[in-house]
């Protein structure tokens, strides 16, 4: 089989949440032990630190990557989903894993994992720990896939553990109040090894504890340690943060969210040089200026296009949609419009009701089976005050918006991943670099 082949391979014979949703989560941990005995435990052959969370999770997980890069080490980052190719799923000091790494894994080990039937997710998590061994890495961070408790990326036994904040999403798999999905997230909680919680509520704080003590692992709440003072927007996009160790810290990503997630890796960045890693001031930097180029990371409040301002982000339940529409309240534009799908298993109507009703909306679906169709958006949005009109396609719709904008007006894309990740796989058509 060649790259694509491969990938039709994984996508078709393995139950993909991305794809499919719920259908594809697999409860249970039988499966990755399985796999990871297998392979011979290869998590154990460098360090990890693990990242869970609702939102946030890839952007602390980059930009500690790009930290640890420009301190010298050489570091694995496994995230998810991916939003162009699979293949930005793992990396090693920013590059992507090969295709050939991926085919050769498939066609060597497939005798051995077809009969398990392992998900997606079990699987891809299977060849990222392999990977990175083979690659020789000197830590990896490990982004949680769903959940925590019975999550596959649950194996590790990592240096810090971290928890960027809790919001109601996935309450199918995960419960349908904040304390449950907390209970679940706090899975990743090990005994002795340091925890970052970056941010808690008085339903969630309890539980954190609570497990924190039971394992007797040292708990940090980054909001009580007030590690960053204040935060002011740059011109040419991101923040100039001020911390209690750092003046005039320049930030590269650009959305009000990332102010949380400074917050956070602030103090997760204090731990890492307590228990011995080796992280000087230019090195972090280094790291916080220059996430993407070191990293890949894509779809942060990513501007795309000038005259008029075009720009995406993946955030896509009501706890990253409302730092979104506070943002876009602080823009100056003629006229607002809003390229937006969502998938049929999110809090729609909460999203949709912390929407601004000012703005020309475009209603579309990305091109996976969880869309909701547009039709069904535009009648939900219309419940809520939202007007516009529904297009087939990302790239239409986008191309709608772009046609129909002035140069003085802003054009914003999002409300799901996938979205984001049909507009960038788009972005030579439209003409947006």
């Amino acid at each position: 089989m060649d790259y694509l082949q491969t990938l039709e391979y994984l996508y078709n014979s393995m139950p993909m949440f991305q794809q499919i949703g719920s259908k594809a989560y697999k409860p249970g941990m039988e499966n990755t032990y399985t796999l990871d005995n297998y392979f011979g435990q290869p998590h154990k052959k460098y360090k990890t630190i693990h990242v869970g969370g609702t939102n946030g999770k890839g952007s602390c997980s980059h930009t500690l990557a790009a930290i640890l890069q420009s301190a010298g080490y050489r570091v694995g980052l496994y995230t998810s989903p991916h939003l162009v190719d699979f293949r930005e799923r793992i990396r090693v000091n920013g590059e992507c894993i090969s295709q050939q790494y991926i085919i050769d894994f498939v066609e060597t080990h497939r005798a051995f994992f077809e009969p398990l039937h392992p998900s997606f997710f079990e699987l891809t998590t299977a060849l990222a720990f392999k990977y990175f061994a083979d690659a020789k890495v000197d830590v990896a961070l490990i982004e949680v896939g769903l959940g925590g408790r019975i999550d596959c990326t649950n194996v590790i036994t990592p240096d810090l553990c971290i928890i960027t904040n809790i919001s109601l999403d996935h309450t199918a798999q995960l419960g349908s109040s904040l304390a449950a999905i907390a209970k679940e997230k706090a899975g990743i909680i090990k005994a002795g090894i340091p925890v970052v919680i970056g941010e808690t509520n008085e339903e969630t704080k309890p539980v954190f504890t609570e497990k924190a003590n039971q394992v007797n692992a040292p708990l940090f709440f980054a909001e009580e340690e007030h590690k960053l003072l204040r935060a002011t927007p740059c011109k040419e996009g991101g923040f100039i943060y001020e911390t209690d160790c750092y003046k005039e810290l320049r930030g590269e990503l650009g959305g009000l969210y990332q102010q949380k997630n400074t917050n956070t890796l602030l103090s997760c960045i204090s731990h890492l040089i307590y228990i011995g890693y080796r992280i000087s001031e230019e090195n972090i930097r280094c790291g916080f200026e220059n996430v993407s180029r070191l990293t890949g990371l894509m779809g942060r409040w990513q501007k795309l296009q000038e005259c008029p301002t075009l720009l995406c982000d993946t955030g896509h339940n009501t706890g990253g949609i409302k730092y979104i529409v506070q943002q876009l309240a602080e823009q100056t534009y003629r006229q607002l419009h809003i390229v937006i799908g969502m998938v049929d298993d999110k809090d729609v109507e909460g999203v949709l009701s912390l929407l601004p009703q000012n703005a020309t909306y475009y209603f579309t679906q990305a091109s996976v089976k969880r869309a909701m169709p547009a039709q069904q958006l535009q009648a939900l949005a219309s419940t809520h005050g939202l007007k516009g009109e529904t297009y087939a396609d990302v790239a239409t719709a986008t191309r709608a918006a772009q046609e129909k904008s002035l140069p003085e007006d802003f054009i914003f894309v999002g409300g799901s991943s996938f979205i984001v990740a049909d507009l960038l796989a788009s972005r030579h058509a439209l003409n947006l670099h």
